[in-house]
């Protein structure tokens, strides 16, 4: 009696754990249609979209820029503008050509210090240099002068300031070619702002009279005149301020480059004093 109670008691808690897994594990009714549900149902109907509109903007053209300002104004602000150009293309033509001299100035400096101290003479270091070098020509100018000290009034002066003053010619006339058009350079520099201002003054000129006509200071009859006197002003300003910078940038290289020429004339008024012809 004893071990049939032991015994029975292990099977009937097997018995009721495997009547539980049993239960868990088997689906419901109610659960498998729903799990079958989606699997069977009609795709839902696609709502109909309307096609997205294509906006295309107008361009509408400036009635008061540059181009109005060209086929409205009369000859005295066509003729402000026509001036004002030709002295931009002014300015950028002498700034790019004095750039380029000065370039091939220090090039031909450079060349100087790699061959021409090493040659024996000045005239063997002058055949070293380039045909038109401003180095070569102090130094066919120094040589020059060295070989024609002679005549009645040039004897009256001796071999020392002979060599000097035609070497320092030959100096200032470099200097004069280096300074050619900075001139204008510093003209329009100065007066370009005043030709715009002219063209300012003549675009409220026009404003006042269209005022004047109609009776009435309406914003479309300032506008027009207006927006001239201002493009005058800016085109003005536009052209002054390129060429103050440019004239004291090539200012400053001039004098670099004059300080390596006249150092170059010095030495060549020494070597040629000492013979070293």
């Amino acid at each position: 009696m004893f071990l049939n109670k032991l015994l029975r008691a292990p099977l009937a808690a097997a018995l009721l754990a495997i009547a539980a897994l049993a239960t868990t594990a088997a689906p419901t009714p109610a659960l498998a249609q729903a799990a079958s549900a989606p699997a069977n149902a009609a795709p839902a109907p696609a709502i109909a979209t309307e096609p997205a509109v294509k906006v295309e903007k107008a361009e509408v053209a400036n009635p008061y820029g540059l181009e109005a300002l060209w086929t409205q104004g009369d000859f005295v602000a066509r003729g402000t503008l026509i001036i004002m150009i030709i002295m931009s293309m002014g300015s950028w033509y002498i700034m790019f050509t004095k750039l380029w001299e000065q370039r091939k100035l220090l090039k031909a400096a450079d060349a100087v210090s790699e061959g021409f101290w090493k040659s024996g003479s000045v005239a063997k270091g002058a055949s070293t240099l380039d045909e038109g070098s401003a180095f070569r020509f102090i130094a066919e100018s120094g040589i020059k002068a060295d070989e024609h000290h002679e005549g009645t009034l040039t004897e009256q002066i001796d071999r020392h300031t002979w060599i000097g003053m035609s070497v320092q010619r030959a100096v200032d006339n470099i200097n004069s070619r280096l300074q050619d058009g900075l001139a204008f350079l510093a003209t329009v520099g100065s007066t370009a702002p005043f030709v715009g201002l002219f063209g300012t003054v003549w675009g409220i000129y026009h404003a006042l009279t269209a005022i004047g006509i109609s009776g009435q200071a309406s914003i479309d009859k300032v506008a027009g005149p207006v927006g001239e006197a201002l493009i005058m002003t800016a085109f003005g300003l536009a052209v002054a301020v390129p060429a103050v910078m440019g004239y004291n940038w090539l200012i400053r290289r001039n004098k670099t480059v004059m300080e390596r020429v006249r150092a170059f004339s010095a030495d060549i008024h020494n070597v040629l004093l000492a013979g070293k012809r």
